[in-house]
């Protein structure tokens, strides 16, 4: 997204603090480091006065910058410690990918649903199976939510987290606690040591272990997407060798997708994929390549968004996503804001309550202002993006004291963590 300038007086802060010579040669002889000194202390002050005048944006909160814009307001950009980011002349950014820059982000701010992420529409189900980060494992230890079937697998940690490395061929599986429903979606995380190297999922384990899976099934390596005795779809990438990558997958009835972090990898309308309560995972690696997998989630499809609001009064989503421990909203919500937003859009007459909710973790009155943070920015991104009518949508949080579900299993965790829309009469 293109922004226009926001504070063109930036620009002639130091020509307000000096008073320049007719003589460039002159004008530099003159100036003392005193003079230098207080010209910067000035410019300073200058941007801490416009600072509080403004409205103060995350450099990464697109919508919180273009409400400010419509609303005629000016916003200066700041980074996570609420400091307005400037550059290497202490005049401050106004454009939010140089300012992602100039903070050391490793890419540019994205807006959901824009850039690389204008095709992605991966909506994850709202109904939590599985989950597991293997924070409650020992490191060294394979873990203990898994059912071990052969090959070399621990526990490591994971910049500030946990995964799984596997140094051989190791099968694994996951119980669940009801058989894949006909819609339903699978999300986790993997480096893969060599492309060479099997990456597979199955939806289902054959009698007694044989190999002979049937249908569909799932491959991560030099070309993923859908393989097997059915109809397939891939396409060529090297990204889950190089960096950690998000694999998500979605399926509806026959019809599924394969996601590779923002990229659609597989899109095949009549796979045959068999459901069971159990899923087999083959992950490979060796001493030298190894691989890491984690960050397991597994979740059923519902209702349509508009027929469940309508039919239950409210509706949970788990696909709005924000930054840790932040209220700006990550890009890969794009397709549930899109959803929402449609909706609204064509049923006119309908107002909601955006509610927001945490998981148990972390202080209470924490937990309270973040939720209400992001419940907030999720109407402010509705209105700027959806031109939605604001005396429509109001945003209230609740922190952790309204669980769905138990915040002592990481399932219930994960589906702690939400935003719900809530129909108003």
């Amino acid at each position: 997204m293109s922004t226009r300038p926001l504070f063109s007086v930036f620009g002639f802060l130091l020509a307000l603090t000096l008073t320049f010579p007719a003589s460039a040669d002159a004008q530099f002889g003159k100036i003392t480091k005193a003079a230098q000194k207080g010209a910067e202390d000035e410019a300073a002050k200058q941007v801490e006065k416009m600072a509080a005048d403004a409205v103060a944006c995350a450099f990464n909160d697109l919508a919180c910058i273009k409400k400010a814009e419509d609303d005629g307001e000016q916003v200066v950009l700041v980074d996570s410690d609420g400091k307005v980011i400037t550059d290497e002349d202490g005049n401050p950014i106004t454009d939010p990918e140089k300012a992602a820059a100039a903070v050391g982000e490793e890419t540019p701010a994205v807006k959901p649903g824009e850039g690389v992420w204008s095709n992605y529409d991966y909506t994850r189900g709202d109904k939590i199976l599985f989950a597991e980060d293997f924070e409650d494992d020992r490191v060294g230890n394979f873990p203990k939510r898994l059912e071990f079937v052969k090959g070399n697998m621990e526990v490591v940690e994971w910049e500030g987290g946990r995964l799984v490395r596997s140094t051989a061929g190791t099968l694994f599986d996951v119980y669940l606690p009801d058989t894949l429903p006909e819609r339903f979606t699978i999300e986790f995380d993997l480096n893969n040591g060599a492309s060479h190297l099997s990456q597979r999922l199955f939806t289902s384990v054959p009698a007694n272990n044989k190999k002979n899976y049937p249908g569909n099934w799932f491959k991560f390596n030099s070309s993923p997407g859908v393989v097997g005795n059915g109809p397939e779809s891939t396409t060529i990438t090297h990204r889950i060798r190089e960096q950690l990558t998000t694999i998500r997958i979605q399926v509806d009835g026959r019809y599924t997708k394969v996601y590779l972090d923002e990229e659609r990898v597989a899109n095949i309308p009549n796979a045959e994929l068999p459901r069971s309560d159990v899923l087999r995972f083959e992950i490979t690696g060796t001493q030298d390549l190894p691989t890491y997998f984690g960050n397991i989630i597994i979740a059923a499809g519902g209702m349509e968004l508009y027929d469940a609001l309508v039919a239950e009064g409210r509706v949970a989503t788990q696909g709005i996503f924000f930054d840790v421990n932040s209220d700006v909203i990550r890009p890969e919500s794009g397709a549930t804001l899109e959803e929402i937003g449609i909706m609204l859009q064509k049923h006119e007459e309908i107002r909601i309550v955006i509610e927001g909710h945490t998981d148990s973790q972390g202080a209470d009155d924490y937990n309270m202002e973040l939720s209400e943070s992001r419940a907030a920015a999720v109407v402010a991104f509705l209105v700027a993006e959806y031109d939605v009518e604001g005396g429509r949508l109001t945003s209230a949080g609740f922190g952790e004291t309204v669980p769905a579900a138990s915040n002592d299993t990481a399932e219930g965790r994960q589906q702690n963590r939400r935003v719900e829309l809530v129909l108003l009469d």
